[in-house]
């Protein structure tokens, strides 16, 4: 370039044309790249825990541009101490993940938070307790006399104690141990627990893969009404009254991510390793693999939640005194937000 402008002025002249005529297309490009940041609608969903397979399908939304697409900026964070729920009932984010058990409490009374469960991110409760191969607690009764780590929530303890004495076991020979449970794998080896209610997608996957041999016992096969939806995504009532078309424009958007998921697992554990790279890439891409015929298992729509499956559980729930006031039918869900 020097030798260029050294040879003529004409070059000179040129070449600072051409540095203005470039500087203004850099600005243009610039000004339409913030312009189009701006005319998208900003959309905040809150975790549950930290990234799992559970998430993908919003990690794959955000990674291909489904969201841009569907104009949308969406700000994926990480839930505080109280989880989703409270955030999302007061409006300082739209979209948040949680659970039909843990959301029960939260739907009626005088403390009733205003949220609904708009699409179930996997379609049966892969939940149930594990344990070490061979000693006993293959079946509920086996958990009699053995140490079980609890979260002291009166649900959990009653969905046990019906398994348990529908296999004709005693709820109270089974020793509750207060769970510090952080690694299920560990807790197991160390034997400080006997058995851990676990999410089987990626704790049982954890165990597999690190070639703990386990029995296991899900609770959708022992009790019909136990088959809850777990996870959900929910959002505020007053967004969802006030804004349905940007929570359909999301709903949209993130369900391409989940089917996306289901026919291609390892595209699926490559973009959630790339947003998490924290995360182990075996776990991740065996559990991407465990996952992806249950996202929309006999569907025609991700994320639909059956009513007869919905108000079962919360029927139970009624039924065994867990709820006070009792939780009406068809409260504190809906299908009208997914894609038709």
């Amino acid at each position: 370039m020097k030798k260029i402008i050294r040879k003529a002025g004409k070059a000179v002249l040129l070449a600072a044309a051409l540095t203005a005529s470039l500087s203004a297309c850099k600005k243009q490009e610039t000004q339409t790249g913030n312009t189009e940041a701006e005319n998208l609608k900003k959309v905040t969903f809150v975790l549950d825990w930290t990234p799992n397979t559970n998430h993908t399908g919003l990690y794959i939304a955000q990674e291909k541009g489904y969201f841009k697409d569907a104009g949308l900026s969406v700000d994926i964070v990480q839930p505080p101490e109280d989880g989703a729920a409270v955030l999302v009932a007061s409006g300082k984010a739209e979209f948040g993940m949680a659970f039909q058990d843990t959301m029960a409490p939260a739907l009626v009374g005088d403390n009733a938070l205003p949220i609904t469960a708009v699409a179930a991110v996997i379609q049966h409760n892969t939940s149930g307790i594990i344990s070490r191969k061979g000693e006993g607690m293959d079946t509920p009764k086996g958990l009699e006399g053995k140490k079980y780590a609890t979260w002291d929530n009166p649900v959990e303890k009653a969905m046990i104690k019906d398994v348990v004495e529908a296999d004709g076991g005693d709820f109270s020979k089974i020793e509750m141990i207060p769970s510090t449970v952080t690694d299920e794998v560990s807790a197991l080896k160390t034997k400080s627990v006997d058995a851990i209610w676990i999410f089987y997608g990626w704790a049982g996957v954890k165990m597999e893969e690190e070639k703990l041999d386990t029995d296991y016992f899900q609770f959708a096969d022992l009790n019909p009404v136990f088959d809850y939806y777990t996870p959900v995504m929910i959002a505020g009532n007053d967004f969802l009254k006030n804004d349905p078309e940007t929570a359909r424009a999301f709903l949209g958007a993130v369900s391409k991510g989940y089917e996306d998921a289901a026919k291609n697992p390892e595209e699926a554990a490559e973009i959630l390793c790339k947003a998490a790279p924290e995360l182990d890439k075996g776990l991740v891409l065996a559990s991407q693999k465990y996952l992806a015929d249950k996202y929309q298992a006999g569907v025609d729509v991700w994320g639909y939640m059956d009513p007869k499956r919905w108000n079962g559980f919360y029927n139970w729930l009624n039924d065994n005194g867990l709820s006070n006031p009792a939780i009406p039918e068809n409260t504190g869900f809906s299908n009208d937000y997914l894609p038709q």
